[in-house]
């Protein structure tokens, strides 16, 4: 199977997850404890698991090696929110989970048992699914992650109109807290699948048992309800339709429940920079080439399935103004003009905080598209966020025919008000095929160091449309759950544009995989042995912030090899063990 040939399948079957979401207001509705919304808030919340449908339809199209499952299970909620806060102090301290519990204005919390998340993607294991074919014998037996910040429905009317939770679950492996939580009245899907494991069931008819495992009932006292759903796998062709099944139904494909990702997917990965949107993900493969690091495909991905189950997961950032197509927010816009009157920045006034983190994702590769056949090249992941408690807020401006915009930093107080300016160097319009957009120059800067630490290969990225694509720490103060500009459509302008606005965010990154060219480093010749790959932020220093010793940050690495066969390798960062 290829990339290629499994995101066409999930392009063909993203548009019919919204249909769930609407089938379960009138199947959760009736469920005990979705009726009427109590009188006054009580502090303990009731879940119920439920089938949105008693049958759905999965697609296998032709070529691929299985099926991707949206069940169409939810998590109902009611009585009061179900609300987790998910952190750790560093990366030697192991990550500590706590429900917190709202009744009136009086806030509690209780601590999950030690070591049962452990990661921030979600609450592991928690879906049990027993799937039996015709004749009763079971094909398959799994468990899957719940992410309670997943695509949720309203159960009823008068519960509330919008969710005020983050929208996926953070998997950027050096994230640091964050906040999971599901409204009173509303349901969060519960199905989950992995990319890289599609479920193998041939065409034909199924039944499917879903549960919820003990540990979670007796933890937040849940039901041991197990609905069962009827499923039919259909074999698609590339002709059309065929196989078993036939016709059409409320089942799908695609999406990711437990790789909520923050906010969109990193710059550069799943096609989003070539593709100015995640035609990557959704069947539009855009001629890249599939590396041994599957540079296109989600690492995981961080894309939210209110996205897919919207059917737009092919254009984040789906018009003026909109972001993911479950709210609309304000369009972010640059200042109508140039500031005037003297620059300065008041000693009190909030700033960003820019931290750099370790990289990872890192492999050897034999290039991308444009680079040199027969080098050898280190390609990694990075990520530069805001710690705030301000978020970074730059505008571009450009002269007449100008090919370099004029940057400036803006500041505000306590209530919006703008109440000073900096500038900020220049932003650059990037021609080159899959990118085409203006760039902020020296926002940070990618080095491999050697053993001693000196500077060996300086990476060629070095300007970049900033975009909030990973939540990696929403715990901290003024974080912003739903920050505005998610991915590359909504900040980095057009050829033709005269100002742009870019933002990062409090509590937000933005990543960017360093597979083009240029950017990862040409490894070819150098010796065998212990090297650094050095993230530095603002490392011109031309953007005000709050602190800049937290800027720098390494990752050591081990060459190994001979040239045209070279690894690596990668030790962890204390807890982390995120080559």
């Amino acid at each position: 199977m290829t990339r290629s040939q499994d995101r066409k399948g999930l392009k063909r079957a993203a548009f019919a997850a919204g249909a769930a979401l609407t089938v379960v207001a009138a199947v959760a509705g009736s469920a005990p404890g979705a009726g009427a919304a109590p009188a006054s808030p009580a502090g303990t919340p009731k879940l119920k698991l439920v089938a949105a449908s008693k049958a759905v339809t999965a697609d296998r199209y032709e070529g691929n090696s299985g099926v991707y499952l949206d069940l169409g299970t939810y998590v109902t909620v009611d009585n009061a929110p179900l609300e987790l806060k998910v952190t750790r102090k560093s990366y030697k301290d192991p990550i500590v989970a706590q429900q917190i519990l709202r009744n009136g204005s009086k806030v509690t919390t209780k601590t999950l048992p030690a070591g049962l998340v452990k990661d921030f993607g979600g609450l592991p294991d928690f879906l049990e699914v027993s799937i039996k074919n015709a004749a009763g014998v079971e094909v398959q037996k799994s468990k899957s992650n719940f992410c309670l910040n997943n695509a949720s429905g309203r159960l009823r009317p008068d519960a509330p109109a919008t969710s005020h939770y983050p929208e996926s679950c953070s998997t950027n492996p050096f994230t640091l807290g964050s906040v999971w939580g599901v409204e009173k009245g509303w349901a969060a899907n519960t199905s989950a699948f992995d990319y890289d494991r599609p479920v193998d069931l041939a065409a034909g008819e199924y039944t499917v048992k879903v549960g919820v495992a003990k540990k979670y009932r007796d933890l937040f006292g849940i039901p041991d309800d197990r609905p069962t759903i009827a499923l039919t796998v259909r074999e698609i062709s590339d002709g059309g339709e065929g196989g078993a099944g036939g016709g059409g139904g409320a089942g799908l494909t695609a999406h990711s429940a437990t790789t909520g990702g923050g906010h969109g997917a990193s710059h550069d990965m799943a096609g989003m920079e070539g593709m100015k949107g995640m035609e990557g993900m959704a069947g539009m493969g855009g001629g890249h080439h599939y590396g041994p690091r599957g540079a296109d495909a989600p690492t995981p991905s961080a894309l939210s399935h209110a996205l897919e189950a919207r059917g737009l997961a092919h254009h984040l950032g789906d018009g003026s103004g909109h972001t993911d197509g479950s709210r609309v927010a304000p369009a972010l816009k640059s200042a109508t003009k140039r500031p005037t009157g003297r620059a300065g920045v008041p000693a009190n006034v909030p700033k960003p905080d820019l931290r750099s983190l370790p990289a990872w994702d890192i492999a050897v590769t034999d290039g991308e598209d444009g680079d040199v056949a027969g080098k050898d090249y280190l390609a990694f992941s990075a990520n530069v966020w805001n710690a705030g408690p301000a978020p970074l807020v730059v505008d571009g401006f450009r002269k007449p025919g100008a090919d370099l915009m004029d940057s400036y930093q803006y500041f505000y107080d306590a209530k919006g008000k703008q109440v000073g300016y900096a500038p900020a160097g220049t932003m650059e319009w990037d021609p080159r095929i899959g990118h085409e957009h203006w760039h902020f120059t020296d926002f940070a800067s990618y080095r491999l160091l050697a053993a001693d630490q000196k500077e060996i290969v300086k990476s060629g990225k070095e300007a970049f449309c900033l975009a909030n694509t990973d939540a990696i720490d929403y715990t901290v103060k003024n974080a912003n759950w739903h920050p505005y500009n998610t991915d590359l459509s909504t900040a980095c302008g057009q050829q033709n544009s005269i100002s742009v606005r870019e933002v990062l965010d409090v509590g937000s990154g933005d990543t960017y995989t360093q597979y083009r060219p240029g950017q990862s480093f040409d490894i070819t010749g150098l010796p065998n042995g212990t090297y650094y790959i050095q993230v530095i932020a603002n490392p011109a220093n031309r953007l005000q912030e709050t602190d800049t010793k937290n800027n720098v940050s390494l990752r050591k690495v081990v060459l190994g090899g001979t040239d045209g066969a070279r690894t690596v390798s990668v030790p962890p960062v204390d807890l982390i063990n995120a080559p």
